[in-house]
């Protein structure tokens, strides 16, 4: 599968964004997904994650109550909703998914997934 991320920009603090991470190739429905961030001269952390049925995603516990993923399996699209942004959420937001059996699984663990989107840039900043 090869992951398109799109939707970044330029905000200002306290606005909103939504990241799109659309899928080529079939049975998207049968991988879990996540979104990481990198801010320069930072590690990449985990932002948040989506199981296959959507039941599940797990958060970041700086991003808990302002973000908040989706998918669309039918448009094979996973989507980060982004509100009440911070400049500290400035980044490169790349997206992530891998096949999985579990209807349930969603891991916040960067190793789980092998397939990588090219990340698009958010910056919040008046």
């Amino acid at each position: 599968v090869q992951l398109q991320a799109s939707g970044g920009g330029l905000v200002q603090p306290g606005g909103s964004l939504r990241l799109s991470c659309a899928a080529s190739g079939n049975s998207f429905s049968s991988y879990a997904a996540a979104w990481f961030r990198q801010a320069p001269g930072k590690e990449r952390e985990f932002v948040a994650a989506i199981s296959r049925s959507g039941g599940n995603t797990p958060y970041a516990n700086s991003v808990k109550g302002r973000f908040t993923v989706s998918r669309d399996n039918i448009k094979n699209t996973v989507y980060l909703q982004m509100d009440s942004l911070k400049p500290e959420d400035t980044a490169i937001y790349y997206c992530a998914a891998d096949y999985v059996t579990s209807t349930s699984y969603a891991s916040a663990a960067s190793y789980r997934y092998n397939y990588w989107g090219q990340g698009t840039l958010v910056t919040v900043s008046s």
